[in-house]
C-alpha cells in the first residue's frame, strides 16, 4: 500500500525519469565530435568550452529577454533579479576564459586549421545578445553568410525587436519621465539618481544594466587577450582580422547615456 505521506511523483517509485534522461546527458555527450584526425588532444577543451559558452548564452537570452519584457510592462522586479542572474554568468564566462589558457600556442596550431572557415565570429546567439542588449548592427547579419535561414531570421527578429535600453525608457516614459531627447534622458536619469533613496528600484535597474555592459566589456578584453596568446596578430579562421578586429569592438558601450551620466552627477 501506498504511504499518503509520500508523493509517488519522487524517488525511485517514480521510475519515469532519470538524471540522464531529464538533462540528455547521453545526447549532450554525443556533441563533442572531433575533426582532427589522429585526435588531437586539446581540441576536444576547445569544442566543450565553446559548447558551454552557448550553452550559457542561451540562458542569458532567456533572462534578458524576460527582463526587456517585464520592463515594457512596467516591472522593476524580476527585471533586476534577471539582471542580477546574468551578471552572475558572465563573471563565469570571463573566469572560463582562463580554462581556454591552459592551451598553449602550440596545442591549439594542431587542429587550428581543421576549423576553418570556422570562426567564432559567427556565433548567432552572441550576436542576438548584442542586438539585444542594445548594440544593433544590421551589417553583421548580412556578413553571417553561414547562418542558416532560420537563424537569420532569429537575428533580424532581435534587431526589430525592443532592446533593453527601448525597454527602459518605456518604463520610465510610464513613471512619468520624460525621455524623448537626450537632454530629456539626462534629466529624468540625474532626477533618479539624486533621488536612489526614494526611488531605489529604478536605480538599482540603471545600475544592473551598467553592470551588464561592464561585464560585457570585461569579457571582450579578457578574451582578446586569451585570442592575442594563442595567434598572435594571425588572421581568424573564418577570415577576420583576428585579434586586431577584436580590438576594435573593446569600445562598444551598451548604454553609453548611463556612463556619460557620471560625469553629469
Amino acid at each position: 500500500m501506498t504511504d499518503p505521506g509520500v508523493d509517488s511523483h519522487f524517488g525511485e517509485s517514480g521510475g519515469r525519469l532519470s538524471y540522464g534522461s531529464y538533462l540528455r546527458i547521453p545526447e549532450l555527450l554525443q556533441q563533442q565530435v572531433l575533426v582532427s584526425d589522429p585526435p588531437e588532444h586539446d581540441e576536444l577543451l576547445f569544442i566543450t568550452v565553446h559548447q558551454v559558452y552557448e550553452l550559457w548564452f542561451a540562458q542569458m537570452l532567456h533572462e534578458l529577454s524576460a527582463a526587456r519584457d517585464r520592463m515594457l510592462l512596467g516591472e522593476t522586479y524580476l527585471p533586476r533579479k534577471a539582471l542580477q542572474r546574468v551578471h552572475v554568468i558572465e563573471r563565469v564566462l570571463v573566469q572560463q576564459v582562463q580554462v581556454l589558457e591552459t592551451m598553449t600556442p602550440q596545442d591549439f596550431l594542431a587542429f587550428r586549421a581543421h576549423l576553418a572557415p570556422a570562426s567564432g565570429f559567427q556565433s548567432v546567439q552572441f550576436r542576438e545578445l548584442e542586438f539585444l542588449s542594445g548594440a544593433r548592427d544590421p551589417a553583421y547579419v548580412e556578413r553571417m553568410r553561414q547562418a542558416s535561414t532560420a537563424e537569420q531570421e532569429r537575428m533580424w527578429r532581435r534587431l526589430d525587436e525592443p532592446s533593453l535600453w527601448d525597454a527602459f525608457l518605456t518604463l520610465l516614459r510610464g513613471r512619468g519621465f520624460a525621455v524623448d531627447t537626450a537632454e530629456e534622458r539626462r534629466a529624468s536619469m540625474l532626477d533618479i539618481a539624486r533621488n536612489a533613496v526614494e526611488r531605489p528600484e529604478l536605480w538599482e535597474l540603471s545600475e544592473g544594466l551598467l553592470e551588464h555592459d561592464s561585464l560585457a566589456s570585461q569579457w571582450r578584453s579578457r578574451h582578446v587577450d586569451m585570442v592575442e596568446r594563442q595567434i598572435g596578430t594571425k588572421s581568424g579562421t573564418g577570415g577576420s582580422s583576428g585579434a586586431p578586429y577584436l580590438r576594435t569592438r573593446l569600445a562598444v558601450r551598451y548604454y553609453p547615456e548611463l556612463w556619460e551620466l557620471r560625469s553629469w552627477l
